[in-house]
């Protein structure tokens, strides 16, 4: 049956006695995974705030026309700085799932990374780094200078079963229409307004598609306040902890396949701010479920709540096109992005391909004050199935 709000929680990593192989696990942390919220630290819709203010409300009138505000072209000293960290990365012959600041250094560029982190955590939450030199250095040197660019900005953790460290947007001819058990990363299909299981994700494009594959972004604060003024009965139906989320078989021994959680938190503590956790189509996908009655279908409110929310996200939403060699970071806590569908070159020409990371900011370390039990977990979030090691495989799979 669904879990009872007083069912007992799983072991925190950082709570586990024994210390990981780093045989296996070469950085010594492990993904925490994907959990439940502590119940009792969810807050009612009363509590939420009225209107959100701050440099995480913003309007895509104030980006359309001025890419200064969010893009950066990387100068040349530093790709040069990037491009000798990858080769002494390389020539070490350390495993790449292994990758850190301390093997990754970068001494000027790091300082800059700084200053995205907290822009990403605590300010507009996205920008767009241009000019990665991927076409020159092939896919083993772009990942190795990818990865390590993003251990500034977070750990990265676990983005399937299969303990992807470094995952890949690509169309695998996967069903996109069987949604309880195809992850759409693996297809062409349209993927609407959602936020991963992670603090950050960054997308590198390796190669665009013939059509679409486009890219929209929004501030969920921004979607709150229009919400609070238009709709606030959607919004009390997003605040409650009724919605359960398929984990679609990414799961360990003794785990339910399935999370109640609400789509929208407080933070913990005094003045809370807004995080959201949305995806569409993992709420839409367990019909096996409550077809048995095991979980409750999605009622009518529910229903209109995600609809809703979805038009709101794209009356709203800053429009952009990754080229080859772009690089989009978000945060996941307080933007929600999503692509349009896409039609890919015909052979022998290149595929759409993303490079995908999940980064953690763990609360400890300036992150988010979640209310999870893994919050100050240095790899909270992501996905991890029992003892999976992680892997950074150079292309899809």
């Amino acid at each position: 049956m669904a879990p009872a709000l007083t069912e007992s929680l799983p072991t925190a990593p950082h709570e586990l006695k024994n210390p990981l192989s780093k045989s296996i696990f070469p950085d010594g942390i492990k993904t925490s995974g994907q959990h439940p919220p502590l119940y009792d630290q969810l807050r009612p819709f009363e509590d939420f705030p009225e209107e959100i203010t701050g440099p995480t409300v913003w309007n895509a009138e104030d980006y359309v026309n001025n890419p200064e505000r969010w893009v950066h072209e990387f100068t040349e000293e530093e790709i040069a700085e990037m491009s000798t960290a990858a080769d002494d990365f390389l020539n070490a012959g350390k495993p790449l799932t292994g990758i850190s600041k301390e093997n990754f250094p970068l001494p000027q560029l790091s300082r800059f990374m700084e200053s995205i982190r907290n822009e990403l955590l605590n300010g507009k939450g996205f920008i767009l780094f241009k000019g990665f030199p991927v076409e020159k250095w092939g896919n083993r040197k772009s990942a190795i200078a990818y990865m390590g660019l993003g251990t500034y900005l977070g750990y990265f953790v676990s983005q399937n079963g299969k303990g992807h460290v470094l995952g890949h947007v690509k169309d695998l001819g996967d069903d996109a229409t069987q949604i309880d058990k195809v992850r759409i990363y693996r297809t062409n299909a349209r993927q609407y307004f959602h936020a991963d299981d992670s603090d950050v994700v960054g997308l590198l494009c390796i190669a665009r598609a013939l059509s679409g594959g486009e890219s929209d972004i929004v501030s969920s604060h921004r979607v709150y306040n229009t919400l609070r003024r238009e709709r606030p009965d959607v919004l009390r139906t997003l605040i409650a902890p009724i919605w359960y989320f398929d984990r679609k078989g990414e799961v360990s021994i003794g785990q339910e396949p399935y999370i109640r959680t609400s789509v929208l938190y407080l933070e913990t503590g005094s003045d809370g701010r807004v995080y959201s956790k949305w995806d569409p189509y993992y709420i839409r996908s367990l019909t096996r479920f409550s077809s048995t009655g095991e979980i409750p279908a999605l009622s009518p409110a529910q229903l209109e709540a995600a609809d809703v929310l979805e038009e709101t996200c794209n009356r709203l939403c800053l429009h952009m096109i990754l080229e080859v060699g772009d690089i989009q970071f978000l945060s996941n806590e307080h933007v929600l992005h999503a692509r349009t569908e896409y039609t890919d070159h015909a052979p022998p020409r290149l595929r759409r391909h993303l490079m995908r990371l999940w980064l953690a900011t763990p609360e400890g370390e300036g992150g988010w004050k979640l209310p999870f039990h893994d919050s100050w977990e240095r790899k909270r979030g992501g996905i991890q199935v029992d003892d999976q090691p992680p892997a950074a495989p150079l292309d899809a799979e």
